[in-house]
């Protein structure tokens, strides 16, 4: 069986539906080598898996960030998840977190749709985010489904929607850097344009993820040629949430042995 290793995935340290254990668990099942968990501004997965059964981990993270306006993940590869400066940098963006949830939560309590802050940290893991404010308005009856939830309300733009404050994308390469990890650029097919991706790549950013999701080839094609162009490590994905993103199965997108070794002797 040959060698795949998804780099992009998230549990309920986050805001996907499997725990860190069972994403291990799964990745075998579904015969993959090798598995990076890239929680939402935290890094609690990796003292969660009690074994990891021979499936090559590689540590991980998927930072949030903004330029211009516009939100920008930054994933961190190889990183010391004992680096108290990055522990310190995820409690911030827990902080940041709770205080933009607080003003999304007014904003829909303001149009009749009540959710505590209590009711969120029930159903969440360490982070908390929109998803699990979606999840709520649904369980409550508010909207019929996740996707309307982010539609008409809490989604980039809308009515109930805070973007909040943020840290900047020197400020967060200089933390993955400093922990030892690699950066890469998430999920490029998401944002404005090459030109929007070639500004963020600029900052300093080592790596892009040119296969992700179940985005078809002819789709990832131009992030591979790009990649190529400006000599970057090339990385590949799933985004894999469960039951939150039912459509993408883990292992949807996935590096190579020669791809996931040149990652580990980067470090």
């Amino acid at each position: 069986m040959p060698f795949r290793a998804d780099l992009h995935c998230h549990s309920t340290c986050s805001d996907g539906s499997c725990t860190p254990q069972e994403l291990i668990d799964l990745a075998i099942e579904k015969g993959l080598s090798g598995l990076s968990i890239t929680d939402h501004d935290t890094v609690d997965a990796y003292s969660a898996i009690s074994d990891n059964r021979g499936l090559k981990l590689l540590t991980g993270v998927e930072f949030s960030t903004v330029l211009n306006g516009k939100s920008v993940h930054i994933l961190g590869y190889g990183i010391d998840v004992s680096s108290q400066k990055l522990l310190d940098f995820c409690a911030k963006h827990q902080e940041r977190r709770r205080t933009r949830n607080r003003g999304i939560l007014s904003l829909l309590e303001k149009q009749g749709m009540v959710i505590s802050e209590e009711e969120l940290f029930a159903i969440a893991g360490h982070t908390v985010g929109r998803p699990h404010i979606a999840e709520l308005l649904v369980s409550k009856g508010y909207v019929d489904s996740h996707q309307k939830a982010f539609q008409k309300y809490i989604g980039d733009g809308k009515s109930c929607y805070i973007q909040g404050d943020h840290f900047s994308i020197e400020e967060t390469l200089d933390i993955i850097h400093g922990a030892g990890g690699i950066s890469v650029l998430a999920h490029p097919h998401l944002y404005h344009g090459k030109r929007f991706v070639k500004t963020v790549l600029e900052k300093g950013i080592r790596g892009l993820e040119c296969d992700y999701a179940c985005f078809p080839k002819a789709q990832n094609a131009p992030w591979h040629s790009l990649a190529e162009e400006l000599s970057l490590l090339k990385t590949a994905g799933s985004d894999f949430h469960g039951k939150k993103k039912p459509g993408i199965p883990l292992g949807a997108s996935c590096v190579d042995e020669k791809t996931f070794s040149t990652l580990i002797i980067s470090l």
